[in-house]
C-alpha cells in the first residue's frame, strides 16, 4: 500500500476509533483527541485530573478499541520495582524463574504515579524510556507498541512523591482533564446506572499500530516549520535572546530540545490524522498547549498574579 494510501486508511480508522470510544466515554473529544495522537506517535502522556472522571475507563476503552493488552498498576507509597517489572523466583526444580511483571503489556495505566517514591517512578520511567527492562542481569525487551499512561491527581498533595521536571519531560503530552457539561453528567449518569453492557470491538492489530507509527515518521516536514517549532520552544527559555518579556518575568526554566522532537512528531501525527501529507505551522500550534505545559516551570510571580502555563503558550504563538 502506497504511503498516500496508508494516512487516507489511518484517517478513515481513526474516525471509527472515536466512534468506538465515545460509546463509552460521554464528551471529552479533546482528552481522547490527544491520547490518540500519542499512541500514533508512539509517546506517552499525564493524565492530570481529579478523581472519578473516568481516566481508567477512558484508557481501558482505548486499549479495547486498539485490540492491545492493558494492564493497569495502582502506586502506593510500599510499591516497589519488582512489583512493576517483575522478579525472579525459585521453581520446583531449583532454578531461578522470571515472572514478569504488569510492564509487560501494550498500554499500561500507571494510577496516581505521584503517590509511590522515586525508586519506583524511576522504574517505571527507564521502562518507558528504554522499551525493555533489566532484573539480575538479564535484558528484557517489552512487547510494542509500547504506550504508558499515568494519572494524577491535582487536590491531594499530602504523602506524594512529585515527578521531578526531568522525568515529566519523559511524557510526551501532559492532558487536564475538566469536570464534564451538565449535560454531559447527565448522559453519563443514565447510562452507568442501567442494566446495559456496551460491547467495544477491536478495530487494530498490535503490527498495523507500530506500522502507522513508522508511517507518520515517514511524513516529510519543510524547513520552515521545523525552524518554526523550536523557536517556539526557545522563546519558552528565559535565558534565550527570543524570549518575550513576558517569559523572563513569569518563567523560571524553559523547554528543552525533546519538546521540538516532540512537537514535529505530535505534528505529522495531527496532520496525518487530519489527512493531509506534510504538517504545517497550524499542526504545530495545535498539539503546543498539551506537549509545553509541563515542560515549563512558572515563577513565584506567575503563580501569585494567577497566570497558567496555558495562557503563556498561546501568547507565544
Amino acid at each position: 500500500m502506497s504511503d498516500v494510501a496508508a494516512i487516507e486508511r489511518l484517517v478513515q480508522k481513526q474516525k471509527e476509533l472515536k466512534a468506538e470510544i465515545a460509546k463509552v466515554i460521554v464528551g471529552q473529544e479533546e482528552v481522547v483527541n490527544q491520547i490518540v495522537l500519542s499512541i500514533f506517535s508512539g509517546g506517552h502522556a499525564l493524565l492530570v485530573g481529579v478523581p472519578g472522571l473516568a481516566k481508567t475507563l477512558m484508557v481501558n476503552t482505548i486499549s479495547q478499541a486498539l485490540g492491545l493488552d492493558f494492564k493497569r498498576i495502582q502506586f502506593t507509597p510500599d510499591l516497589m520495582p519488582s512489583d512493576i517489572l517483575g522478579s525472579e523466583i525459585l521453581d520446583e526444580n531449583r532454578t531461578f524463574k522470571f515472572i514478569k511483571g504488569p510492564i509487560f503489556s501494550n498500554i499500561i495505566l500507571a494510577d496516581e504515579i505521584n503517590r509511590t517514591p522515586p525508586k519506583t517512578q524511576a522504574a517505571l520511567l527507564e521502562a518507558m524510556q528504554e522499551k525493555s527492562v533489566t532484573v539480575a542481569g538479564h535484558h528484557y525487551k517489552l512487547d510494542l507498541p509500547f504506550f504508558v499512561l499515568a494519572t494524577q491527581n491535582p487536590i491531594e498533595q499530602e504523602g506524594t512523591y512529585p515527578l521531578p521536571e526531568a522525568q515529566l519531560d519523559r511524557f510526551m503530552f501532559a492532558i487536564k482533564l475538566d469536570y464534564p457539561s451538565f449535560a454531559e453528567e447527565v448522559m453519563v449518569v443514565k447510562s452507568t446506572t442501567a442494566d446495559f453492557k456496551v460491547t467495544v470491538n477491536p478495530l487494530f492489530s498490535a503490527q498495523e499500530i507500530i506500522d502507522f507509527q513508522h508511517l507518520i515518521r515517514r511524513i516529510p516536514v519543510t524547513d520552515n516549520v521545523i525552524e518554526y517549532a523550536v523557536t517556539l520552544v526557545s522563546k519558552t527559555r528565559p535565558d534565550n535572546a527570543l524570549a518575550p518579556e513576558l517569559v523572563k518575568n513569569y518563567i523560571d526554566w524553559g523547554a528543552g530540545p525533546r519538546a521540538s522532537q516532540n512537537l514535529i512528531l505530535a505534528a505529522k501525527t495531527h496532520a496525518a490524522l487530519n489527512g493531509k501529507f506534510s504538517p504545517d505551522i497550524e499542526d504545530v500550534q495545535a498539539v503546543a498547549v498539551g506537549i509545553l505545559r509541563h515542560r515549563i516551570v512558572k515563577n513565584y510571580k506567575a503563580d501569585a498574579e494567577g497566570i497558567s502555563e496555558e495562557s503563556i503558550i498561546k501568547k507565544l504563538f
